[in-house]
């Protein structure tokens, strides 16, 4: 059984994700096998918020190459966008990025 600190891996800081923490909206990466199910209980439980929406998004791996070495992929991952309600408290991890 999973925990929710397997789920949720790290949180994504962008120019894009830091404005929409206005509307509380965040952006986690999160495990390549979770359902929108199991990262809304897992952001529930790691930071005692309420969720109301989650969007997935498979990001996949691009085209790099070093050198003279054939041509690779960095890795491919999945993407969660985190919607809470309008009563829930903020996720301290963004308060400090601003």
């Amino acid at each position: 059984m999973k925990t929710a600190y397997d789920i949720v891996i790290r949180p994504i800081i962008t120019e894009q994700s830091m404005e929409d923490m206005d509307i509380k909206k965040y952006v986690f990466e999160v495990a390549k096998d979770a359902t929108k199910v199991e990262v809304a209980k897992a952001i529930e439980e790691i930071f005692g918020v309420r969720v109301i929406k989650v969007t997935t998004i498979n990001v996949k791996g691009k085209k790099k190459r070093v050198g003279g070495n054939p041509q690779g992929f960095t890795k491919s991952w999945k993407k969660a966008v985190v919607k809470l309600s309008e009563d829930s408290k903020n996720i301290e991890i963004f308060e400090n990025m601003a």
